[in-house]
């Protein structure tokens, strides 16, 4: 591990200030926010990230979950992933976002990580872990060795001949499908993003991940209030029961109304280079009856653009099954 300054911010406008000398907030900065560390410090290890200063930011008043006043939910960056997953108030009114987040990792590294952090979670692709390999996200122009090579794991949507890897969170994926809102505030102030503009496809830049600048804090995100009546639920599928990342997964929000469906939000994991927001599938569903060939239609239309790899072609028909029965256990549910 290369050697680093650690500095703690006793405020966010300290953190802030001390971020905005980096040079960039994507891969490779030199300066980085450290809260969890459950990310950051793997790939420091891993010589990927070679930071000169690390800003603890762990005093920061930003780790509570509390009611808005529009009937929404504020969680505060620095909410530790089981905290959330466990209040009462995301497992009655969100349940896919409690369903998600404890189905990843383990129970240790749930305690330790934080919402941002997971957010801003890298890709296990192994070209972009291992060193000796070149890789487009960890160092622009040496090329993607993952299209030809070992890409089992990677994506099948929203793919570039720069970049397949993959987003690896299960938290991401239900904060998509329920239209979260992230809150930064940074040198030029504060503003909000939602979720499904927050991540940057690869195209010819995947080493630029999200639309963070340097010196932006992501403070909380912000979840609307529960469409009355919706159920939602998520389906991860894996090689193994736990502590592994998805092969596919999907988070389905949805509300029946005289056996029509009249509320549909649909997302998928393991499959994009982003948490993958499907409107094909919503737009299908949308005023149809909830039937097991609706869904599969629905499926067959978020699959409809895949572009598989070597080796990950099954990805296909395991994201179109997994989104049939994610979409099937949310209707049993409601």
């Amino acid at each position: 591990m290369h050697p680093f300054d650690l500095i703690t911010a006793g405020s966010v406008p300290e953190a802030v200030k001390a971020q905005a000398s980096s040079s960039t907030a994507q891969q490779g900065a030199p300066v980085r926010f450290i809260a969890g560390g459950t990310n950051l410090v793997d790939y420091m290890k891993l010589n990927v990230e070679t930071p000169r200063q690390l800003v603890d930011i762990n005093n920061l008043p930003l780790d509570t979950v509390e009611p808005l006043t529009d009937g929404g939910l504020r969680i505060g960056a620095l909410a530790r992933n089981s905290v959330v997953a466990n209040h009462d108030a995301v497992k009655q009114r969100y349940p896919v976002l409690s369903q998600a987040i404890l189905s990843g990792a383990s129970t240790q590294l749930r305690n330790m990580a934080t919402t941002a952090g997971n957010l801003l979670q890298k890709t296990r692709c192994v070209y972009y872990r291992d060193t000796a390999f070149g890789c487009n996200k960890r160092e622009p122009g040496t090329g993607c060795p993952a299209i030809g090579g070992h890409n089992r794991m990677l994506a099948i949507l929203g793919t570039s001949d720069q970049c397949i890897a993959t987003n690896p969170s299960d938290q991401n994926v239900a904060l998509t499908a329920l239209e979260a809102v992230i809150h930064i505030t940074g040198s030029k102030g504060d503003r909000t993003v939602p979720i499904t503009q927050f991540y940057l496809l690869p195209g010819t830049t995947p080493n630029r991940e999200t639309v963070l600048e340097p010196g932006d804090l992501i403070t909380y995100i912000s979840l609307p209030a529960p469409i009355p009546g919706s159920k939602g639920y998520y389906l991860k599928l894996r090689d193994r029961a736990s502590y592994e990342f998805a092969l596919s997964s999907a988070a389905v929000i949805l509300k029946t109304t005289n056996g029509h469906i009249d509320f549909i939000r649909v997302a998928l994991g393991g499959v994009g280079t982003v948490p993958w927001r499907s409107p094909e599938a919503e737009h299908f569903l949308r005023g149809k009856s909830p039937t097991s060939a609706n869904f599969r239609a629905a499926a067959d239309a978020a699959l409809r653009d895949a572009k598989p790899q070597s080796q990950n072609g099954f990805k296909i028909e395991l994201a179109k099954r997994c989104l049939t029965h994610a979409l099937t256990q949310a209707v049993a549910q409601a």
